[in-house]
């Protein structure tokens, strides 16, 4: 029988394909925290994101894997669509700045263990365009670590088109804090570290991971500039680059742009599917970036995040060294990691990394437990004060219910999980 539309989102947006939760009356800790995280979810659909997808693994068995709402429900006018396109599990994401991490993060860890890189050695070493009075003393650690003086953002498509541009621009723009002094998140650093890990490979950030990390894992939707043949495989993000624009023009909205923002007019204009929502990886990287440009599902995140959580093995093999993982899952003096980001009110060993665009990762070593939730919240639009819908508390909600809930299992064993 053929299922219309209508059934077939019924179907897509109530997690049909996915684990279903069970009665947290009658659950065991887990289960019961599952059922009450999938109900957060589905809550905030429709009002703080059109869609979602969340998975629960734990010492890497999937507990839960389901689908909610609507991958796209606006048109490029910014209107509500008569039929949303329904969201699927295995639903590709725009993960914007989750890149850092399960790409750019992960291929320096790469190199750290070959021992082509060095983490305390100086970007110029691999970027000898990159130098300068101050420039001179920032080191790979340094942009891991948000500690480069870097400022967090600016428009670096006004002054190039290639990688080989971008980097002349951002070693032309001046620190806006001493080097090592202070944690200030930028999106330049990553840019950089994306660079070094071409001058050191010889291969661009994409091939390099490919062949050396997504292809081993046998990871086929995790990659840059993905094929947009089936665009229904994709979630949308934002119509157009409205808000990145007013991040340009609008001074007092976001980091301020001293340029003209007049001297370049590129913006796109229509529903953003299955290309980087990002400006400067879209139209400074053609795609390929650091910080930004990477699309994946639910489901081959969990590999990457265990990969973690098993300190470098995956499926029996070992990927990278245990010292490796180690050397990059230890809490930094600013309480984060190398490359990923330390959640409040977690687990001290917690490591997670969230994206603009509304996707969030989560380990915890601690319970061996992984949590992926992607939400595409762009599609929601902006409110009165021009913002996108702001997640931190869903997540924050529905993070602490899973780790209390395995935490409960830890107490009490016999309960089961």
């Amino acid at each position: 029988m053929i299922l219309g539309r209508a059934a077939l989102c019924l179907a897509w947006c109530t997690g049909w394909l996915g684990a279903q939760p069970t009665p947290a009356s009658t659950a065991r800790p887990l289960s019961a925290a599952i059922a009450e995280a999938d109900a957060l979810v589905r809550a905030a659909v429709g009002k703080s994101t059109a869609g979602a997808v969340l998975l629960v693994a734990q010492h890497g068995v999937v507990r839960h894997l389901a689908a909610y709402g609507a991958a796209q429900r606006l048109d490029s006018a910014g209107d509500l669509l008569r039929e949303p396109r329904p969201m699927r599990i295995d639903t590709r994401f725009d993960l914007a700045s989750v890149t850092k991490v399960m790409a750019t993060t992960m291929a320096i860890m790469l190199l750290v263990d070959q021992a082509r890189v060095e983490l305390d050695a100086p970007v110029a070493r691999y970027l000898p365009e990159f130098r300068g009075v101050h420039l001179d003393s920032i080191t790979v650690r340094h942009l891991l670590r948000h500690a480069a003086g870097l400022t967090p953002w600016q428009p670096i498509y006004y002054g190039a088109a290639t990688s080989r541009e971008a980097l002349a621009v951002i070693a032309g723009i001046p620190l806006a804090t001493g080097v090592g002094a202070e944690r200030h998140y930028s999106d330049l650093g990553f840019m950089l570290l994306g660079y070094v890990v071409e001058r050191v490979t010889g291969q661009r950030l994409d091939h390099f991971l490919q062949v050396t990390l997504y292809a081993p894992l046998g990871l086929r939707a995790t990659g840059f500039v993905p094929d947009r043949t089936n665009a229904e495989g994709f979630a949308a993000t934002e119509v157009g680059n409205g808000y990145e624009r007013r991040m340009v023009y609008d001074t007092a909205f976001a980091f301020p742009y001293r340029g003209d923002p007049a001297a370049w007019n590129g913006w796109r204009r229509h529903v953003l599917v299955g290309e980087a929502n990002d400006g400067n990886a879209f139209y400074a990287h053609a795609g390929v970036a650091g910080h930004a440009g990477l699309f994946s599902t639910a489901a081959e995140l969990r590999v990457l995040v265990d990969l973690l959580l098993d300190e470098g093995r995956f499926g029996g093999r070992r990927i990278l060294r245990a010292s490796t993982v180690r050397t990059f899952l230890t809490r930094e003096p600013a309480g984060h990691f190398l490359g990923w980001m330390h959640p409040k009110r977690l687990t001290d060993a917690s490591f997670m990394h969230t994206g603009f665009t509304g996707t969030y990762v989560l380990g915890v070593p601690e319970y061996g437990l992984n949590v992926i939730l992607l939400t595409n919240r762009q599609q929601m639009g902006v409110d009165a004060a021009g913002r996108f819908p702001d997640l931190t508390s869903l997540r924050e909600r529905v993070t602490e219910r899973l780790v209390a809930g395995v935490a409960a299992c830890d107490r009490a064993p016999r309960n089961g999980c």
